[in-house]
């Protein structure tokens, strides 16, 4: 099995909530290297634009409004089997549904803001890490 990249953005409930730590526990515990990582704040414009793919849909503006509500922490994370492995700790979106122990479960509030995010496919981790870092700023564990 080949080695894959996922992003994940800490999102602003997780930073409100003084999370980063357990949540970045979480992920090492589970064999991801993490090979980018900054502390930013989305604009209404950046935040759109990330979630461009879906806007139209109801719940679009409070999406934006809320992930450029406060800092994030986007990560760029390397694994095996990246993509799906990343889904299956973080949980389901709404937190009443995600499996006891995942990240989700154990530190979500609701749907809306619901800790972190992680990319729905191999194409689109290397998109929405692109959106966030540069190759530069990729680095290769060793």
């Amino acid at each position: 099995m080949a080695v894959e990249r996922t992003l994940a953005i800490l999102k602003p409930d997780c930073v409100r909530k003084n999370l980063i730590g357990e949540v970045i526990a979480h992920i090492q515990k589970a064999g991801f290297k993490i090979i980018a990582m900054k502390k930013t704040r989305l604009t209404n414009e950046t935040a759109g634009g990330f979630y461009a793919v879906h806007k139209g849909r109801p719940f679009y503006d409070s999406l934006v409004e809320f992930m450029s509500s406060g800092a994030c922490v986007p990560l760029a994370l390397e694994k095996e089997n990246a993509v799906a492995d990343f889904r299956t700790l973080i949980g389901a979106t709404d937190p009443k549904e995600a499996a006891p122990g995942t990240i989700r479960a154990l530190y979500a509030d609701n749907k809306g803001e619901n800790i972190v995010h992680g990319s729905d496919s191999y194409e689109n981790g290397k998109i929405e890490i692109n959106f966030f870092f540069s190759s530069q700023e990729l680095i290769q564990n060793e």
